[in-house]
């Protein structure tokens, strides 16, 4: 019998072992990958948990005032403190940001007061009012479209000989939205200075990661594209900073985009709009994710440092 000229299981497998994830700590917060430490100083590295704390706190806060009825939609970001705040602690001030209804913490990091992301959630005008010199666009309702507004902006900046880059978010989901993969199409064609973040926090709403695609990572589908995905512990907070920055020094050379996919979880519901994991979800797949969550491993990396304590 003739030998079949391609051999497509091994070319299916040898994709998948390019995107292996990338990380620093390990779950108990030890350092298991020492050679890409990124260059932090102690300060930086307290001010990454900080931004993290904060992100939890505006959740929790968030979460009260959408029960109370004070507050509209909202998109819980428990769990997902590292993936959004150590990625978007990699970017400068004149860089874009391009959000999603989830990544309200970056914007606010990014300089948006608090009462105008209430403002956005609860649909009033001055919620989409930004003030001059705040590079970023309001949260992005419809899923994916966010890349799109990114992908343009950046091959605007790369037209204008910018130096600064875009970065936009979405999540498992929302790589499935064909607006992504436009996105991702003609963001490579034309080699725009942009990182697009996918979150792969487990569920788009309801629907588990493994019935959305059949691609073994999300990371891979930029090789379609032309350009690199990078698949990356989510809860690993040094891991993404480190990966981030890398990402953005790339893009900012002229070298096309790049595409990151966490590794992160989702610990509550899609939405405040009705959504009840435990129909859809296991205890012990929550009650796993939650013993791997990030602030507990940064943590306990920080105190081994000498640099956090209780106080």
């Amino acid at each position: 019998m003739a030998k079949q000229p391609v051999d497509y299981e091994a070319q299916l497998a040898g994709i998948a072992d390019q995107f292996k994830m990338v990380r620093i700590l390990d779950e108990e917060g030890n350092v298991v990958n020492p050679d890409i430490m990124p260059d932090l100083t102690d300060d930086q590295l307290v001010e990454l948990m900080k931004r993290m704390v904060f992100s939890r706190t505006l959740h929790e806060r968030s979460m009260a005032y959408s029960r109370q009825g004070r507050l509209g939609f909202y998109a819980p970001t428990y769990g997902q403190e590292a993936s959004q705040m150590a990625s978007s602690y990699a970017f400068e001030e004149g860089d874009w940001l391009f959000p999603g209804y989830r990544d309200i913490p970056e914007l606010v990091a990014k300089g948006l007061s608090i009462e105008k992301a209430f403002h956005w959630s609860r649909g009033h005008v001055d919620g989409n009012r930004y003030p001059e010199g705040l590079n970023a666009m309001p949260p992005q309702i419809i899923i994916g479209a966010q890349l799109m507004q990114g992908m343009g902006n950046a091959v605007g900046q790369k037209l204008n000989g910018s130096k600064n880059v875009s970065y936009t978010y979405t999540g498992d989901g929302g790589s499935s939205q064909g607006d992504s993969y436009e996105a991702w199409n003609y963001a490579g064609r034309f080699k725009a200075p942009i990182v697009f973040f996918v979150q792969n926090n487990g569920f788009a709403i309801s629907t588990p990661r493994f019935k959305q695609s059949a691609a073994k990572t999300l990371a891979q589908k930029a090789v379609a594209a032309g350009f690199p995905g990078v698949q990356v512990d989510g809860n690993d907070a040094l891991a993404v900073y480190a990966v981030a920055k890398q990402a953005r020094e790339w893009v900012a050379a002229g070298n096309g985009p790049v595409l990151v996919e966490t590794i992160t979880n989702r610990l509550g519901a899609h939405s405040t709009s009705g959504d009840d994991p435990k129909i859809y979800r296991t205890k012990e797949d929550i009650e796993l994710w939650t013993s791997r969550e990030p602030l507990i491993r940064y943590r306990a990396f920080l105190e081994n440092k000498g640099l956090w304590d209780e106080k």
